[in-house]
């Protein structure tokens, strides 16, 4: 029995049923990691924003870290705590950095890790 190509045509219901799951995996990838993404610009852009400002190096450990908590609360960063922020001052010599981590739930126990390392550097060593 000899069947002809052109009857053979189109995916079969599994195929059409795995490459949906392929991409809803995909898009649900996409809807959790995208945010995490869009709150690093946030810090990084506190970060510029903050080497800006001309008076930083005046400035004690505890208004820079209250100025950069008060944009986070402004901008909705909720990941970045008081004890990733790292402030070292010698001097007319500053360096603030953020380090931290953020894990999110994808589906079950698999989860996504991602770690950002940011940091400024004002004045002279």
């Amino acid at each position: 029995m000899k069947l002809s190509s052109n009857r053979q045509q189109g995916l079969t219901l599994i195929s059409t049923l795995l490459l949906l799951g392929l991409i809803g995996f995909f898009v649900l990838l996409g809807v959790k990691v995208v945010p995490v993404y869009l709150d690093h610009s946030k810090v990084s852009n506190a970060l510029k924003a903050l080497e800006a400002a001309g008076n930083v190096q005046s400035q004690s450990e505890f208004e820079i870290r209250n100025d950069l908590s008060k944009r986070f609360n402004m901008n909705y960063v909720y990941d970045v705590t008081q004890d990733d922020i790292k402030i070292t001052k010698n001097g007319s010599y500053l360096k603030v950095a953020i380090q931290y981590e953020v894990v999110k739930k994808l589906i079950g126990n698999l989860s996504i890790l991602a770690e950002f390392n940011d940091a400024i550097e004002v004045g002279d060593k």
